[in-house]
C-alpha cells in the first residue's frame, strides 16, 4: 500500500524530459526517488510508509491498481493523488515491479482443477481461507492472490506462514480476568479495545478492562503444511488461475439474520436490520432508555471518520456489528459499541463520474451472514458479514449507459430488490430482483410503460425511450398482502414537458409489485406529467388507521410536491390528502387524489415562479411513524424557485434536464419538523429550524423522543407529543442522512452521519 506522510515536492515539468537512451526502469527510479522516498524510503524499502518491495499490495496488486493508487490516492490513508502523466505513472510502476524480485516468474505447471480439490479437501486450506466466495474466514481471502503474488512468493507463504503475517490476521492470545483464554486473529486493536476472531470464527468485541493480558504471538495459526511436489504444483496452479465452484450457503451458527428476523424487526429494537429499520418504512425505534426526561443529558459516545465527504449512509446494526457504506461504493463493519473497524471493503470503481451519476451511497442490506451492496458502477455485491470477503459480484446493468445505484437494497425472503438512478440521464428506470444465494437475476419491472402496455400512450412520440422515472430509493414491503412497494422519480427531461405530452406513466408514482414475479398489481401517480423535478421517491410508509370510522390499510407519503397522501395499500385507492407545506402550483387534490393544477405554472423559457423548489417540501430524508403517538413526523422545507425550460436532444448517459431552476434566496430554505395526523394529513405541531434539509430525516422512539437534523449541522431531540426542543448538538457539518438507534449491552445509542463523520450519542 502506498502512503504519504508529508506533502511531497513535484518535479518541474522541464526536468521530466527523458533521454531516448534511458530505460523505463531508470526513469521510474528517478521519479520515485524525487517524489516518494521521503515516506517509502530509498529503493522503496520502507520508512514512515510501507516497504513496497515485498509484493504486499493491500489496496490492489495489479499494475492498474498500483497506477490508480498513485494517480488517485487511497481514500482513508495519507496517500494523496499524484496527477502525473500516464507515462510517468507507468515508469514508477515498472520500477516498483523491478524491486519485488530479481528472479523471473516461476512457470505454473500444476493442474488447477486438481488443486481446487486439494485446497478445499486434503490440504485443508479452505477451512481458513476463502477463494471466490467459498471457504473459511480466519485467514485472508485468497481470491486475488494470483494477481498480487508470484508463484515463488505464494509457495513461501504456504511453507512458512509465520514469515509475514498480514494486518488483520496477526495471532493474538488473550487472557480474561477470570483466567479464561482465547486464541485467534486480531482484526483491530486500540488502547481500550480489541476486536478478534477465534479459531472457530467467532468474533469477540472486547474491552481491555475485562482482560488480564493480551499477547501477540507472532506465530500464524496456519500450520506448516508438508505437501508433495505434485500437490504443491496443483495448489499453486489453482491459486494463480483456478476457479472455485459455488458451495451450498449455510449461514454461520453465531451470526444469522434470517428472513423471519427481518420481518419481525420490531421484536428486537436493539438491532436495525433494514435501511428503514423495518420492512414497513416506519423508521421508528422501540428503545426506551432515552426519554423526554433525560434526552438533555445525551453526549458523544464515539465517531467514525469516513475519509471522504458527501456521506448519506444509514447504518445497519445486527448482533453488535454495524455496517456502513461510503460514497465510493465502499463498506465497513464496525464494533457497534466502540466504532472500531473490523473489516472494510474498498471498491475499485471505473470512471463512473463521466457517466451521469451521483457520487454517494445510502446503505446496505443484510440476510443470513451476508451483507449486500449496490454500487455506482451498477453492480450488486454480496459480502461475508464477518470478514468482508466477496461472495459474488454481478453486473446489474452497464454504467456507461448512465445507470448507477446509490440506495440500500431491500431484502425479503431470499430475494434482493434494487432500483436505479437514471432520472437525468436520458434512460429509463426499473426494479430488479436477484437471488440472494447466487446473485442470479430473477425479474425486471420497468418504471416507464413499455411496448404492449396501453399506458405507453401516456408518452408522446418516442419520449418513453428517454423517460427517466428513476427508482433510486429503497422500497418497503407488506407481509400481510405479500406486496412490494417501490417509488419512481421524475420523467425526463425534468423541466421541458412539451416533448413528452401526456401523464408519463409510471413516473412520480408508487408501484405495487408481486415480489415473486414483478407483476404490477396497481400504481398511483402523485404528479402526472411532472415538470418540476418532483420525484416521488419519498418513503412509502405502511400503517393501519381508522379513516372516517373505517379501519384501513394505508400507504402514506409526504411527497416532494408538498402534498400529503394516504392511499389504500390493497387497492391503490386514494383515501385522503392535503398540502403539508407551502405550495403554489395546485388548488388541491380531487376525489381521485389528482392535483388540480393551476394554469401557467409550468416552466417557460422566460421562467415561472413556483413553490416548492425542485428539491421539494420533502425528499429522500426518512420520515417516521410512531407506533406510540400514532403521529407521522416529517422534515419539511418551505421554498420557492423560478423554473425555466429549454428543448435539448437526448443522449443516453448524458445529462438531460431540459432547463433548470433558480431558488428564491429571499424565501430561503425555511425548515420545520412537523407532526401529521396520518389519517387526514392535519398538522398537529410544527417546530421551526433555521435551515430545512431535503436529506436529513427524523427518527421517533418509544422513549417519546423525535430525533431530527437541520442543514446547518445541528442534531436535535424533540418531544414527540409537543415538538418542544429537548437537546441539540452542533456536529460541525451539514447532514444528509437520517438518524437511527440501536443498543449494545443494554446501552442505547443514537447515530447519524454528517458530511464526513458518523457520530453516535448515548446517555452518561
Amino acid at each position: 500500500m502506498l502512503f504519504r506522510c508529508i506533502p511531497l515536492l513535484m518535479l518541474p515539468v522541464g526536468l521530466l524530459a527523458q533521454s531516448p537512451h534511458e530505460t523505463l526502469v531508470q526513469r521510474g527510479a528517478m521519479l520515485f526517488d524525487k517524489s516518494c522516498t521521503a515516506c517509502h524510503g530509498a529503493k522503496a524499502q520502507g520508512g514512515r510508509a510501507p516497504n513496497l518491495t515485498r509484493g504486499e499490495w493491500k489496496s490492489g496488486g495489479t499494475d492498474n491498481d498500483i497506477a490508480r493508487n498513485i494517480s488517485k490516492g487511497i481514500a482513508g490513508t495519507q496517500m494523496p493523488e499524484f496527477p502525473l502523466p500516464a507515462e510517468d505513472v507507468k515508469a514508477i510502476v515498472t520500477y516498483l515491479r523491478s524491486l519485488e524480485s530479481t528472479s523471473p516468474e516461476e512457470a505454473v505447471t500444476g493442474n488447477a482443477e486438481t488443486g481446487a480439490i486439494a485446497f478445499f479437501g486434503s490440504a485443508k486450506c479452505g477451512n481458513c481461507h476463502m477463494f471466490q466466495g467459498r471457504g473459511g474466514r480466519l485467514g485472508p481471502d485468497l481470491t486475488g492472490i494470483g494477481a498480487e503474488r508470484k508463484v515463488s512468493e505464494i509457495r513461501k507463504a504456504i511453507e512458512d506462514p509465520s514469515a509475514a503475517l498480514r494486518g488483520g490476521y496477526r495471532t493474538v492470545e488473550v487472557t480474561f480476568n477470570d483466567g479464561r483464554k482465547v486464541i485467534g486473529v486480531a482484526k483491530n486493536e486500540d488502547t481500550f479495545s480489541l476486536q478478534m476472531m477465534d479459531a472457530k470464527e467467532h468474533l469477540h468485541l472486547l474491552n481491555k478492562a475485562d482482560l488480564k493480558e493480551v499477547n501477540q504471538t507472532h506465530q500464524s495459526l496456519m500450520p506448516k503444511i508438508a505437501l508433495d511436489v505434485t500437490t504443491m504444483a496443483d495448489l499453486l496452479a489453482f491459486l494463480k488461475k483456478g476457479k472455485a465452484e459455488p458451495a451450498a450457503w449455510k449461514p454461520a451458527a453465531d451470526f444469522n439474520v434470517t428472513d423471519a428476523r427481518i420481518r419481525n424487526a420490531a421484536r428486537e429494537p436493539q438491532n436495525w436490520l433494514t435501511y428503514w429499520g423495518d420492512l414497513n418504512g416506519h423508521h421508528y425505534s422501540g428503545l426506551t432508555q432515552v426519554t423526554t426526561a433525560n434526552a438533555s443529558k445525551l453526549q458523544s459516545a464515539w465517531s467514525h471518520q469516513f475519509g471522504a465527504s458527501n456521506i448519506e449512509t444509514v447504518p445497519i446494526v445486527a448482533d453488535g456489528l454495524m455496517f456502513i457504506t461510503g460514497p465510493g461504493s465502499n463498506m465497513a463493519a464496525l464494533d457497534a459499541a466502540t466504532g472500531r473497524k473490523i473489516w472494510d471493503y474498498k471498491r475499485r470503481l471505473p470512471e463512473v463520474h463521466n457517466y451521469c451519476t451521483v457520487m454517494t451511497n445510502r446503505g446496505a442490506g443484510i440476510l443470513g451472514d451476508r451483507v449486500y451492496l449496490a454500487t455506482l458502477d451498477a453492480h450488486l455485491v454480496a459480502l461475508d458479514a464477518k470478514s468482508g470477503a466477496v461472495i459474488w459480484d454481478v453486473e446489474v446493468d452497464d454504467y456507461r449507459k448512465g445507470f448507477s445505484i446509490t440506495h440500500a437494497p431491500l431484502i425479503v425472503g431470499n430475494k434482493v430488490f434494487i432500483g436505479v438512478t437514471s432520472g437525468e440521464c436520458a434512460v429509463s428506470g426499473w426494479v430488479d430482483a436477484f437471488d440472494a444465494t447466487t446473485g442470479k437475476k430473477l425479474w425486471r419491472t420497468h418504471s416507464v410503460a413499455q411496448p404492449g402496455d396501453p399506458n405507453l400512450a401516456s408518452w408522446a412520440g418516442d419520449s418513453a425511450k428517454y423517460g427517466g422515472a428513476p427508482t433510486w430509493m429503497t422500497g418497503t414491503y407488506d407481509s400481510a398482502t405479500d406486496t412490494l412497494f417501490w417509488t419512481t422519480g421524475n420523467p425526463g427531461p425534468d423541466y421541458e414537458g412539451t416533448v413528452r405530452a401526456g401523464a408519463n406513466l409510471y413516473s412520480c408514482s408508487v408501484l405495487a409489485l408481486d415480489p415473486a414475479t414483478g407483476r404490477m398489481k396497481w400504481y398511483f401517480q402523485y404528479t402526472p406529467h411532472d415538470v418540476h423535478d418532483w420525484d416521488a421517491n419519498e418513503t412509502p410508509v405502511l400503517m393501519d388507521a381508522v379513516v372516517k370510522g373505517q379501519q384501513r390499510k394505508l400507504l402514506i407519503m409526504a411527497n416532494r410536491n408538498a402534498f400529503y397522501y394516504a392511499i389504500d395499500r390493497i387497492t391503490g385507492e386514494f383515501v385522503a390528502g392535503k398540502a403539508f407545506a407551502k405550495q403554489t402550483w395546485a388548488k388541491g387534490l380531487d376525489a381521485r387524489g389528482h392535483p388540480i393544477v393551476i394554469p401557467g405554472t409550468d416552466p417557460t423559457v422566460e421562467g415561472n415562479y413556483v413553490c416548492p423548489d425542485a428539491l421539494g417540501a420533502a425528499n429522500f430524508a426518512a420520515p417516521s411513524y410512531s407506533e406510540m403517538t400514532g403521529l407521522f413526523y416529517v422534515s419539511v422545507r418551505e421554498t420557492c424557485a423560478t423554473y425555466t425550460s429549454v428543448i435539448k436532444k437526448p443522449v443516453a448517459g448524458q445529462p438531460y434536464t431540459g432547463g433548470g431552476q433558480r431558488e428564491d434566496e429571499k424565501q430561503g430554505e425555511q425548515g420545520f419538523i412537523r407532526a401529521l395526523d396520518p389519517a387526514t394529513g392535519d398538522i398537529k405541531w410544527s417546530t421551526p429550524i433555521h435551515l430545512g434539509s431535503h436529506a436529513a430525516g427524523v427518527l421517533a422512539t418509544a422513549g417519546g423522543v423525535v430525533f431530527a437534523a437541520s442543514k446547518d449541522g445541528n442534531f436535535l431531540a424533540l418531544d414527540a407529543v409537543s415538538g418542544k426542543l429537548l437537546w441539540h448538538y452542533q456536529t460541525g457539518a451539514s447532514m444528509r442522512s437520517s438518524p437511527m438507534s440501536y443498543a449494545v449491552g443494554g446501552k442505547q445509542f443514537v447515530a447519524i452521519a454528517n458530511d464526513s463523520t458518523l457520530l453516535t450519542f448515548s446517555l452518561p
